[in-house]
């Protein structure tokens, strides 16, 4: 079953801070006259999007599991991309001859890419949340329509008890959201200086930088195994031991 909603973006980068005092501007007004209708346009479209879905017999259920799956190896192409990008820069301050300009465009090509990766995960992790909350404000509705008191109690507990795994997949997926913006920051900052030093002491003067470049991916990366054991942990909960599993190693 393909999943086309993919919500969400990555904040934009602002260049400077607005006065504190400075009147809103046209477009800001726009945008925040805009923001509710588009909320609500997104919100009724997801209503409609999971309502064919689930008359083809596919529940809100299987949607989460589908989506915490796509999110899941999202995380884990975007590990192995910030790796690699790592493994290039590091090259980078080893070089002993050659184009600069050809270095720069490799660097340049793996922030790229790492750019999107972390655009991907970003709205799986969204895709993600929607139809949590759907599904979780759905099942407590329809608690109130057991009439058997014993299956009532029941549902309600494997409800709270999925909204408490749930919770720890959330937390651990944002946490390691949170950790790529600072990563693409550094790696931006590195390819923006190569790109108007191309000369060896520029090369000599990012060494500097890789120590602290490397403590970060290697913290981003942790953060990504630790989210991918818990959507692998959620999915068994919601699916059973049978259920395809991602191992951290890839």
């Amino acid at each position: 079953m393909s999943d086309p909603w993919r919500p969400g973006k990555l904040p934009a980068r602002t260049g400077g801070r607005r006065d504190a005092e400075q009147a809103p501007s046209l477009a800001d007004i726009g945008r925040s006259l805009l923001s509710p209708l588009v909320r609500l346009i997104v919100g009724k479209f997801q209503k409609l999007y999971f309502r064919a879905v689930e008359q083809t017999g596919h529940h809100k259920r299987d949607i989460l599991v589908m989506r915490v799956e796509n999110a899941r190896d999202s995380l884990e192409e975007a590990k192995e991309q910030f790796q690699t990008a790592l493994e290039k820069f590091s090259a980078l301050t080893r070089f002993d001859g050659g184009e600069l300009e050809d270095l720069y465009r490799q660097l340049k090509i793996e922030f790229d890419y790492s750019t999107a990766k972390a655009l991907a995960v970003k709205d799986r992790i969204d895709a993600v949340q929607d139809v949590g909350e759907a599904l979780f404000a759905e099942w407590e509705s329809e608690l109130d329509h057991y009439t058997s008191r014993s299956l009532k109690t029941s549902s309600r507990q494997k409800l709270k008890q999925t909204q408490q795994h749930y919770g720890q997949l959330i937390t651990a997926m944002r946490r390691a959201e949170a950790r790529i913006e600072p990563v693409l920051n550094a790696f931006q900052d590195q390819v923006l200086y190569l790109k108007h030093n191309l000369n060896a002491k520029a090369i000599m003067s990012l060494e500097d930088e890789l120590i602290g470049m490397t403590t970060s991916v290697a913290g981003l990366i942790g953060a990504m195994e630790r989210s991918i054991g818990r959507a692998n942990d959620f999915v068994r909960t919601l699916n059973g031991p049978t259920a395809r599993a991602l191992t951290v190693d890839g």
